[in-house]
């Protein structure tokens, strides 16, 4: 069974430089893994789609299932992992459930106030102005969360916040299932 810890929260709300400390300070060693590494490596062909080569709409159901398939292929394999995501299309969640079932997902959500989202994503300027507020008002409605984190408490205090539950072994949220247990 791996170890999975599941970062869900807005574009631009801290979860990649949360993540990054997270993999410094845990005392096993764990895969950061998001679909920006995809999008970043140059694995999809994301200037071509920029271009209106092709169609991004048409290709994102089927990049966004196979990413989540390779997810549960990492952790069916061993591989401990920080997942970054925002959920914000319906049947992702159920799909990542049963892909992910067999392994201990901490399910984090990961919050930030909408001033500070807006600051971050325009210091960033790869996003649409606008995406991460919105994404910060809808993505956590419905959601059960084992744990949530606020940007503005700062990395150390939620990084420790994280793998205090991490290493509890309790599992209340939506992933949760017969295999919490304790690191």
């Amino acid at each position: 069974m791996s170890q999975i810890i599941f970062l869900h929260g807005a574009s631009s709300s801290g979860k990649t430089t949360l993540a990054r400390a997270l993999q410094l300070k845990a005392e096993v060693p764990f895969w950061h893994i998001s679909i920006d590494h995809l999008r970043d490596s140059g694995v999809l062909p994301m200037q071509r789609f920029q271009r209106g080569d092709f169609d991004w709409s048409a290709e994102r159901a089927r990049t966004f299932e196979g990413f989540h398939a390779s997810l549960a292929a990492y952790a069916n394999a061993g591989n401990n992992l920080i997942i970054e995501h925002i959920l914000d299309t319906p049947g992702w969640i159920e799909a990542l459930k049963q892909g992910l079932t067999d392994h201990d997902v901490l399910f984090v959500g990961v919050h930030c106030p909408i001033e500070l989202l807006n600051q971050r994503e325009t210091a960033r300027g790869d996003r649409k102005p606008g995406s991460a507020a919105r994404d910060q008002q809808t993505i956590h409605r419905g959601r059960v969360y084992d744990l949530q984190v606020h940007a503005p408490d700062g990395i150390e205090v939620n990084v420790d916040l994280i793998l205090d539950a991490w290493r509890s072994g309790t599992r209340i949220s939506e992933f949760a299932s017969r295999h919490s247990s304790k690191v």
